[in-house]
């Protein structure tokens, strides 16, 4: 914790916590007790960024609070990845957050636009960056949105150079950095989020590369980023078109007239389907297995009437 009197660490328990979501994350602003020291409560928070917690289980893990503009970090070479992108940029359409691309290590190619390119064509007006995490005037752009009172966030995968980025904007060697591989992919180094003071007045929040980015509530996100989607199926003839086989689809009309690709289709049906099945709740998904339970136990009572006479 820091506030105007220092930084101090202290137990994040809440006695009247309902849920996950209202323990403190990386970004909260907290009300602690002067006398006791204690957490009171979390105040309310501008944004919050959650997924569905590593595992088998289906609770969320926050992941940072409070943040204005979100830094979705890749790579110019193999870590390059549009449906990674794509998960990030739903995470920050639901939060209603920001985002910019950095593309890291431009240096280190020949075709750091076509990088760019790709990126931009994810969502419409997205902001992409090519840098040299090493070059503090080539990250000039980036610096523009840590001005005073204004949070921002960086978020990818390991090894894309998040830690060499901080190291410049904070104009010292913070964390720990680690030179690329020969298969051009950089080695994790970061293990914890964590808060850091910006010269521009602004925080910055560090945190650690996700090997699995489960969506979870994200609907709105799903829908923004794939507004193209979207768009296009409010003109189905079916309100409920899962635009496969019906007639009248305007989404397979699209992929069939190459204004859609087929693989942007596919990554949205997945991330779509993923969104609802980790948001559906417990109790909703009992009420549904035992609807099916009840409508298989009376086709088979119906089966075993039909033998019997």
């Amino acid at each position: 914790m820091a506030g105007d009197g220092g930084e101090a660490t202290i137990p994040s328990y809440l006695r009247d916590a309902r849920s996950e979501e209202e323990y403190p994350t990386v970004g909260d602003w907290l009300l602690i007790d002067r006398d006791t020291h204690r957490l009171d409560r979390v105040l309310h928070r501008a944004s919050l960024f959650k997924r569905r917690a590593p595992g088998t289980g289906r609770k969320p893990q926050l992941i940072a609070a409070n943040i204005d503009t979100l830094f979705i970090v890749s790579s110019c070479n193999q870590d390059f990845n549009v449906a990674r992108l794509e998960r990030y940029l739903i995470l920050a359409g639901e939060a209603g957050v920001t985002p910019i691309v950095v593309l890291t290590k431009a240096d280190l190619t020949d075709e750091p636009e076509a990088y760019a390119k790709a990126a931009r064509a994810l969502r419409r007006g997205l902001l992409v960056e090519t840098v040299n995490a090493l070059d503090p005037g080539d990250i000039a752009a980036i610096k523009a949105w840590c001005g005073p009172g204004q949070t921002v966030a960086l978020m990818g995968s390991s090894g894309v150079g998040k830690s060499t980025l901080i190291n410049t904007l904070t104009g010292a060697p913070a964390l720990a950095t680690q030179s690329i591989r020969d298969d051009d992919r950089g080695r994790h180094t970061t293990t914890a989020r964590s808060l850091h003071r910006l010269e521009e007045g602004g925080w910055l929040i560090d945190t650690p590369g996700m090997r699995e980015l489960q969506l979870t509530d994200t609907a709105a996100g799903v829908d923004e980023v794939f507004e193209d989607i979207t768009a296009l199926a409010k003109s189905c003839r079916f309100s409920d078109c899962a635009h496969g086989t019906e007639p009248g689809c305007a989404v397979r009309a699209a992929v069939d007239a190459g204004t859609l690709t087929p693989e942007r289709l596919a990554r949205w049906r997945k991330l779509a389907a993923e969104e609802a099945f980790n948001t559906e709740t417990l109790a909703e998904r009992r009420t549904r297995t035992r609807a099916f339970g009840k409508m298989v136990r009376s086709v088979l009572k119906e089966k075993d009437r039909m033998k019997r006479s």
